[in-house]
């Protein structure tokens, strides 16, 4: 009888672990847009695996071959999902190339499946690296598809986290352990000195046009800013000064006349500008990248 205990036991403690190592949930980013059916093609393959899983989009409107939105996007969106989620990324402008085909599993247990082209800078660098394993196309890749050389996100990353997603296969039988590190693309971290904040804008709010930045909210307390105070704002582009003004800090743009330039704390507590009921990027010619960096100070 003991014996039929531990072994429930056993089973049970097994069920949990894999409970807790997918949940059945895959979600998909791409810089494919809706006009087509590629995206929809992403998730037939994936039901074709499995008609339990639980399909669920981040965006696909990530600028074409834009690599770096698609890692901050991964960045802005992974940690709300719970552990086991599994999500599939596709920015892949080296789509047949030679550039490792991955899935990354954080520290805080999630996994990203996507080309290691620096999608992941991000995200590695927020929740850690607990392993990632290169994938094995010969045994995870969609059957009859070989001569395919350009849909790896339907071909490889959607049937592969579907079979990951539903516990078809197991992390393991992905591929063979790489290297704790992944591709990393350049950027400003955030720092301060001699009363001067530093940043890069990341991405923008794309539906207002709103700048957001990297320098979180925490940092500005080196400058001792506050609500309804005036801060000098100049944002660069590979050196060249576009934009140099000194904008009023804000908890909301209620506090503003229409119109003016506003500073303010967005919803990932990070330091933002924009033009209260107006379009900062469109105004000012300012977008978002690696190439784009920002300088605050108090007035």
């Amino acid at each position: 009888m003991r014996t039929v205990y531990r072994f429930i036991l056993l089973f049970l403690l097994c069920s949990q672990r894999l409970a807790l190592a997918q949940n059945g949930i895959v979600v998909f980013q791409s810089d494919f847009g809706l006009k087509d059916g590629a995206v929809s093609a992403m998730k037939g393959v994936a039901m074709g695996v499995s008609t339990n899983l639980k399909l669920f989009d981040l965006t696909h409107e990530i600028p074409a071959f834009n690599i770096w939105e698609a890692a901050y996007r991964l960045h802005q969106t992974v940690a709300y999902y719970p552990k086991g989620t599994v999500f599939v990324s596709v920015c892949d402008p080296g789509v047949g190339t030679n550039r490792r085909s991955v899935v990354l599993l954080t520290k805080s247990g999630h996994y990203i499946v996507t080309p290691d082209n620096g999608t992941l800078t991000l995200v590695a660098e927020q929740l850690g690296i607990q392993e990632v394993r290169e994938i094995d196309e010969a045994l995870n890749r969609l059957k009859n598809s070989s001569e395919s050389y350009t849909f790896h996100g339907r071909d490889v990353y959607a049937y592969t986290a579907a079979r990951l997603a539903s516990h078809t296969i197991t992390f393991q039988q992905l591929g063979a352990t790489v290297l704790k590190d992944v591709v990393r693309l350049p950027y400003q971290k955030p720092d301060y000195s001699d009363g001067v904040l530093r940043g890069t804008i990341p991405v923008l709010d794309t539906q207002y046009g709103n700048v957001w930045t990297n320098i979180p909210r925490t940092m500005l307390e080196k400058i001792s800013v506050k609500p309804g105070e005036m801060i000098q704002v100049m944002i660069r582009y590979k050196n060249e000064l576009v934009y140099d003004k000194s904008v009023r800090m804000v908890n909301t743009f209620g506090e503003a006349p229409e119109g003016d330039d506003v500073a303010y704390i967005n919803s990932l507590l990070n330091f933002s500008v924009a033009v209260n009921m107006g379009n900062f990027s469109e105004k000012y010619k300012v977008f978002s990248g690696p190439d784009w960096t920002v300088t605050i100070r108090k007035k």
